[in-house]
């Protein structure tokens, strides 16, 4: 099958967006379908042989982030000539409400369209208002995937319609498989935690966790805490207490192999997130890697750690709640190693194995009901297999 798959966000930096269309496209090359991703993407951005670079992305905030998206005129011209270049069976595009190539696509496409909404916190106002705008491209959609329940009733609540829940996925074997690195290892004496994510973005909740470390080091004066991912460090750790800075060890951003190394070396993963997350795909990769998870009850986390039975829940936002918990943890064996067995055999069915063959039952069922208008090239093979 030619698969064409779109990012809305910038290539340039990494997120899950960008991470799950990389990992599914890779999984499907490897099946040996064509796919081709377009993407926002600097000049000088080293991309993978499979992906198109459609021009440097501008920040904007969105979904309490700010996003680098790319639109316009000239973008709307590069991103036809993509389309029909491409001559897809089929073209997947994600977060297709945000102002983006993604938008963009629908509207240029005559293939069939499958969306993916990634998103559980649109603002009524926002999408009524871009209704007109948007209606156009989601009407040529024919296979709608949403992320989680969350997201689905983001789609249900504000677009109409309905959308299929599937997951985001994660390769499973490469953390499972991740060497323990004894630089990350706790001891009884100096136990470790883990933080990953965007350090100066308030909704990934370092603030918070940075708050529970007076009450962490009180009970625990040897704790380490790991703190993983791009940013400033030195404003993520203005105004801390001394003991505190001096305890969070700036790791800065690490390579795959590295987060799946710290992941499966901390006594414990913390994810503190307070706000704007639709799944917790680093819940799964931990999971994956054998720790523990301990994670704010955002409901998308919830869902993940099914209400606790495959990891630990603290009131969202609640630094003194997130300490009680993690010391609770650090101080029960018995309890990480249940929920590291628990969190390995739960992380299985969300292998891409499992989310890529959903995802293409999706592609097969819209590509079997036909294409609502044949583009241009199908039009002249057609004509040159009748004669």
């Amino acid at each position: 099958m030619r698969i064409g798959m779109v990012s809305p966000y910038s290539f340039d930096v990494p997120g899950g967006v960008q991470l799950h269309i990389r990992d599914l496209a890779e999984f499907y090359l490897a099946q040996g379908h064509a796919v081709s991703v377009l993407a926002p993407a600097d000049e000088d951005t080293p991309l993978p042989a499979y992906v198109t670079g459609a021009g440097r992305a501008v920040p904007v905030p969105y979904n309490g982030s700010v996003a680098r998206l790319l639109f316009g005129p000239v973008t709307a011209s590069r991103v036809a000539k993509w389309v029909e270049r491409g001559d897809f069976d089929v073209i997947h595009v994600h977060e297709p409400v945000s102002p983006s190539l993604s938008m963009l696509t629908m509207w240029a496409a005559e293939q069939p369209l499958v969306a993916t909404f990634h998103t559980a916190t649109m603002r009524s106002r926002v999408m009524h208002a871009a209704q007109p705008i948007l209606q156009p491209g989601l009407e040529k959609v024919v296979g709608r995937i949403a992320v989680s329940a969350e997201a689905r009733d983001t789609v249900r609540r504000h677009l109409g319609g309905d959308a299929v829940v599937i997951p985001n996925g994660v390769y499973v074997e490469p953390f499972a498989a991740a060497p323990h690195a004894p630089w990350w290892q706790g001891t009884p004496e100096r136990p470790t935690l883990a933080f990953l994510g965007r350090i100066n973005e308030p909704r990934k909740g370092l603030p918070v966790l940075l708050d529970a470390m007076p009450r962490l080091l009180d009970a625990r004066p040897g704790l380490r805490l790991l703190i993983a991912g791009p940013g400033d460090a030195r404003e993520a750790l203005h105004g801390v207490p001394d003991r505190v800075a001096a305890a969070a060890e700036m790791l800065g951003s690490v390579t795959d192999q590295e987060k799946a190394s710290l992941l499966a070396s901390a006594d414990a993963y913390v994810a503190p997130n307070t706000g704007g997350e639709s799944f917790g795909i680093i819940l799964i990769e931990a999971m994956s890697a054998g720790a523990p998870v301990l994670a704010s009850d955002l409901d998308a986390f919830r869902a993940v750690l099914r209400d606790g039975a495959d990891g630990r829940l603290f009131a969202t936002g609640d630094p003194e709640d997130l300490a009680r918990q993690a010391l609770s943890l650090l101080a029960d064996p018995d309890a990480r190693r249940s929920y590291r067995a628990a969190g390995t055999a739960r992380a299985q069915e969300f292998d891409w194995s499992r989310v890529a063959s959903q995802v293409m039952n999706v592609y097969e069922t819209v590509v079997s009901a036909g294409v609502p208008v044949a583009s241009p090239r199908r039009l002249v093979a057609r004509r040159r297999g009748a004669r």
